[in-house]
């Protein structure tokens, strides 16, 4: 596994090996989904996955946006888990069909990563991740601008474990990724393209 620190602003294209999965995570509210539509024209009213860059692009925002209407008499505690298990649903359809995939997650919850890790190995390819590591203060503000707050508790869950996954991705001791890239916040303002190799 590759591991490089925060990445200078030289960086501005990531490129992968054909059909991979480049997984972009972060704590809520760090800038996922923005970056996404800033380098895949997404509307963000999408309800399913988009074709663009040459790979399927899934967000979460999609699966919420799919059962909003068909679920909108539900609490959010209870539309939650299903949006969620919809949303790695079709990371995992998207890979057995031989796409490469650029999805959003959260990234904190490690069995997530080892179970995709698992699946796209299966598919003879690999997990590639793309961290944007921003402070707390800098993500509950993106959760403001949103309009969609995690409850302190659980924020405060995400930010352990997001310390420890940064943690061990500078050390390079993130067994299920093939490579990973940090980016902070200037740095991912200036990233310009994810691109795949040709098979």
């Amino acid at each position: 596994m590759a591991a490089t620190p925060a990445c200078p602003p030289s960086v501005r294209d990531l490129a992968y090996p054909a059909g991979s999965l480049v997984l972009l995570t972060g704590l809520p509210g760090a800038g996922k989904s923005t970056l996404l539509d800033r380098l895949y024209g997404l509307r963000g009213d999408e309800t399913g996955p988009v074709a663009a860059g040459g790979a399927q692009v899934i967000d979460s925002r999609q699966s919420r946006a799919w059962w909003a209407p068909r679920l909108s008499s539900l609490p959010v505690r209870l539309r939650t888990p299903v949006v969620h298990t919809t949303h790695m649903a079709r990371i995992v359809r998207a890979l057995l069909a031989g796409h490469a995939v650029v999805a959003h997650s959260r990234g904190t919850w490690p069995h997530i990563l080892y179970g995709l890790a698992w699946i796209a190995r299966l598919n003879g390819t690999g997990l590639h991740l793309i961290m944007l590591d921003v402070e707390p203060k800098t993500a509950r503000e993106g959760q403001v601008t949103r309009g969609r707050v995690v409850a302190g508790p659980l924020f405060a869950r995400h930010c352990r474990r997001w310390r420890t996954l940064v943690a061990r991705a500078r050390t390079g001791a993130l067994p299920p990724a093939a490579s990973v890239t940090i980016l902070d916040r200037p740095a991912a303002d200036l990233l310009r393209a994810i691109r795949f190799d040709a098979p």
